[in-house]
């Protein structure tokens, strides 16, 4: 049952306001719009603070699930804000399909260099994220591309975290207030298991299948021999053991080119990849973050 957008605690209307003046104090802005709650919730802010004067970029590339870059459509037309779609190279980019940990940065490299390209045309001179401030704590190499690239995170400037952005989504009515994470295919492979098309076609097949089994959150990692590891709730764990569902699990992923089906017993988490990252990136890239 979808609870009632209702009113915003002192606290967090607030919050809102600020968000709304830092955007308002950029004049103009494009938003790296992917089409997930915090970078939603941002362009939603950015239409009500900027009018016309802020448009949203979302990138199409291999590693964008095909069902995420209909959903950016139809939020984009639903907020009201201006598109545009561009087509980054990150597949291009030896680094980033070496996926030695430090993937994420190269990606975000790319998205901004290329928006930056476009932002004379755009009439635009200023890059936001959807950055919130539990992002801060994590390991997230992406925030160094960004900092390069001066990207500013409202999100994290008006103080909202996570929690708080899906109650102001809820709050403004968008009808994914409660979407889950859904990080770019890319991120399921284990670092050191080269980054292709083929693979994350590959996972994005599988991932589908295990939704169309009713699962709203859900993860295919893919390690090394082409093991698949999934990470499903915890609660779900044993209608996939089920024999029958199971076999069918099994024959499916099989026929998608897996070797080995494993299924994780800790349940899902996001980010359980994070554990893999050598040290030293984490230490490189925390100092930038």
């Amino acid at each position: 049952m979808t609870p009632t957008p209702g009113e915003l605690s002192p606290e967090l209307a607030d919050r809102r306001d600020r968000l709304l003046e830092v955007l308002r104090s950029l004049g103009k802005c494009a938003v790296a719009f992917s089409g997930g709650i915090d970078s939603t919730v941002v362009a939603r802010a950015a239409v009500e603070a900027l009018g016309d004067r802020a448009i949203a970029v979302t990138a199409d590339s291999p590693s964008v699930p095909r069902a995420e870059l209909a959903d950016a459509k139809r939020l984009a037309a639903l907020i009201g804000i201006r598109h545009e779609i561009i087509s980054t190279n990150e597949f291009s980019n030896p680094l980033y399909l070496e996926n030695d940990g430090s993937r994420c940065f190269h990606c975000k490299d790319e998205l901004y260099s290329q928006i930056e390209t476009l932002l004379p045309r755009l009439d635009m001179s200023v890059m936001c994220s959807g950055a919130n401030v539990d992002d801060a704590g994590d390991y997230r190499p992406g925030l160094t591309a960004a900092a390069q690239h001066g990207v500013r995170h409202p999100l994290q400037e008006a103080g909202l975290g996570k929690a708080d952005v899906r109650r102001l989504a809820l709050y403004w009515g968008l009808p994914t207030w409660d979407k889950p994470a859904s990080p770019c295919l890319s991120s399921r492979l284990a670092p050191g298991v080269a980054v292709t098309t083929e693979r994350t076609a590959r996972v994005e097949a599988a991932e589908m299948y295990l939704r169309d089994l009713g699962l709203r959150e859900c993860r295919v990692r893919l390690h090394e021999s082409e093991l698949a590891r999934l990470e499903v709730p915890a609660s779900e764990i044993a209608r996939l053991a089920d024999p029958e569902v199971r076999n069918a699990l099994v024959a499916k992923l099989r026929a998608l080119g897996f070797g080995y089906i494993t299924l994780d017993l800790e349940g899902f988490r996001s980010g359980s990849m994070n554990a893999l990252i050598p040290l030293e990136l984490k230490q490189r890239y925390a100092s930038h973050s």
